[in-house]
């Protein structure tokens, strides 16, 4: 039986742009022997597998998306638009795939499973993650996370077999006035722990601090406004990955361990 619960379903046309451009800068998705990608918990239509494996395959042109729903009736009607390259499976964080891909001994080199976690209870969250990456390829990565109705307000968990590597807010930024607003749309492992005293709550009051401070970078463009504001997170002392080039999307990164819940 398939394991987990049945979600809203709630989608909609680029609302996953944002963590879709992260799985497509991924090595572990880029150089992946196998590029099979799992997006588990797609929703009420064929909408974001689709779009997924449109965005990857410009980068690896012979990806595979399988989505995986729980609900018996959205893969009926999924299937309808399955494609080369795209096809549509019944199961939840099991994330089965078909009898052919499991005699070969194939796993997903990438699973996404955005916006499923949220009806859950933090103490189920380390399970599911269990789960979910028990079925990955050797070096393959979990992307857990949520985001806004419009794909605006974005945040995930790259996760390993080795559990959680790191946070990830990504932001709209000619929209943005305040970076809080991620509070909104943490993942479920962080999202009840934005409370003094927690590593994620001190890194998001950083991050307004800076945001607040840099604001007359904001005449030049809001991009410069965000720069300024990575830099200065990481110039107080936050270990900031990654660099400009995904600073100027409106990301900023840090290992998981900087927010882990205390």
């Amino acid at each position: 039986m398939p394991i987990g619960q049945v979600t809203r379903g709630t989608t909609g046309t680029n609302r996953l742009r944002r963590v879709d451009r992260w799985i497509a800068a991924l090595p572990a998705f880029r150089r992946a022997a196998d590029p099979l990608v799992v997006d588990l918990g797609y929703g009420a239509s064929a909408t974001t597998p689709l779009e997924l494996h449109q965005r990857l395959a410009k980068v690896r042109p012979d990806v595979e998306v399988v989505g995986i729903e729980i609900e018996p009736e959205r893969v009926r009607v999924a299937q309808l638009e399955a494609r080369p390259g795209v096809s549509f499976r019944l199961g939840g964080f099991e994330v089965p795939l078909s009898p052919t891909d499991e005699a070969r001994g194939r796993h997903p080199a990438i699973i996404r499973a955005f916006n499923v976690l949220r009806q859950y209870d933090e103490d189920q969250v380390a399970h599911a993650w269990d789960l979910m990456t028990s079925r990955l390829a050797t070096d393959g990565i979990l992307i857990e996370g949520t985001c806004n109705e419009v794909g605006r307000v974005a945040s995930w968990v790259d996760v390993t077999s080795e559990g959680p590597q790191t946070f990830t807010a990504s932001l709209h930024l000619g929209s943005l006035e305040s970076p809080t607003i991620i509070a909104e749309r943490l993942p479920k492992a962080l999202i009840h722990r934005n409370v003094e005293g927690e590593r994620v709550h001190s890194f998001l009051q950083d991050l307004d601090r800076q945001w607040a401070y840099n604001a007359g970078l904001a005449v030049y463009s809001p991009v410069q406004r965000w720069v300024g504001t990575v830099e200065g997170m990481r110039a107080a002392g936050w270990p900031v990955l990654n660099g400009r080039s995904r600073w100027r999307l409106g990301e900023v990164t840090v290992p998981w361990s900087a927010v882990a819940p205390l």
